[in-house]
């Protein structure tokens, strides 16, 4: 979800949407229709939901943000639109729930712009920055009771272990968690710096020279397990795609390995039949129910790169809906 420096008055002013053109190019086609309903998974700022407003007027709005100064700022944005927004504190893998209070049976766009949104990256107080010194929060809802300094704090080392390598791909986990656990019986964890510099001594220098920031794999790892965004992204893919109306669309953005694979894994097995592949012919009713829209994953432009450095990592997958009833996979 990333972009831009903060002016921290104005939320427009702070929030480059990535790949924005292709994402509405991509959804648009399902919300031409009076009544269309588009999901914004991960509202953060707006950016993405305004310019949908702006490009569907017959389209309304569901935008769903676990953090409630995101839905603060949004509101704001979107005031404009405000007779077809609806802005909801939710996660994402709530979507069947908010649907159902809402009284929407389907929708005809969805869109997950996932990871840490630039509102929280820009404000140090938050934690999520490995690069300037705060207090190590990473809560994308801070109403939510564990910080990333609790987990540093009363994990395991076994624990810490498994979480740098699951979810930061890290090879050194083992010798980060060690020293974390040793350095936490002299005191406890609760500013990034720190933690930064243990992660950076833990690593051999040889293993420096290259992948960026030593620390970017310890504070993804946290982030994630803080939040819970890889089990919650596999339960909310799946109620997605069940809540998409034939023609319906289905965009999702990802940041990093983890969560495109699970992304590819979701859509894809719902673009395969589910009879036998030696059948000559698929019966009626069994036919793949989403069409992928995307050849792979999508990357952003050079002009994109260029003008906004945090599209280097997003992958963009897309798919349609085409038959009405199926099994979910």
């Amino acid at each position: 979800m990333p972009p831009s420096q903060p002016t921290p008055a104005e939320p427009s002013s702070r929030h480059v949407p990535v790949m924005l053109d292709r994402v509405v190019a991509l959804l648009a086609p399902a919300l031409s229709h009076p009544g269309a309903v588009l999901v914004d998974a991960t509202l953060g700022l707006g950016g993405h939901s305004e310019a949908f407003l702006r490009a569907c007027p017959e389209a309304r709005l569901v935008g769903l943000d676990r953090d409630p100064e995101a839905l603060r700022l949004a509101g704001e944005r979107l005031a404009p639109y405000a007779d077809r927004s609806t802005l909801v504190h939710a996660v994402y893998d709530e979507l069947p729930q908010v649907l159902a209070d809402l009284d929407i049976p389907a929708i005809d766009g969805i869109l997950f712009d996932l990871g840490v949104s630039s509102m929280q990256l820009d404000e140090a107080e938050r934690g999520f920055a490995y690069a300037q010194d705060a207090p190590l929060d990473m809560r994308m809802d801070n109403t939510a009771p564990t910080t990333a300094a609790d987990i540093l704090n009363t994990y395991s080392s076994a624990d810490l272990a498994r979480i740098l390598f699951q979810y930061g791909e890290e090879k050194f986990s083992r010798r980060i968690a060690d020293r974390i656990v040793k350095a936490r019986e002299t005191e406890p964890f609760t500013n990034s710096a720190r933690l930064s510099e243990l992660v950076r001594d833990s690593i051999p220098q040889a293993a420096r020279r290259t992948g960026g920031h030593p620390a970017k794999r310890t504070f993804q790892a946290l982030r994630i397990e803080v939040n819970g965004e890889l089990e919650v992204l596999r339960r909310a893919l799946p109620s997605a795609v069940a809540a998409l109306a034939l023609h319906g669309r289905i965009v999702v953005m990802s940041y990093h390995s983890l969560e495109d694979r699970i992304a590819k894994q979701t859509l894809a097995a719902a673009t395969k039949t589910d009879v036998p592949d030696d059948l000559p012919v698929i019966p009626a009713g069994h036919e793949p129910y989403l069409k992928l829209l995307t050849r792979g994953a999508e990357r952003p432009t050079e002009e994109e790169l260029a003008a906004n450095p945090r599209a280097t990592s997003v992958r963009v997958r897309a798919a349609e809906r085409v038959r009405e009833k199926g099994l979910v996979a």
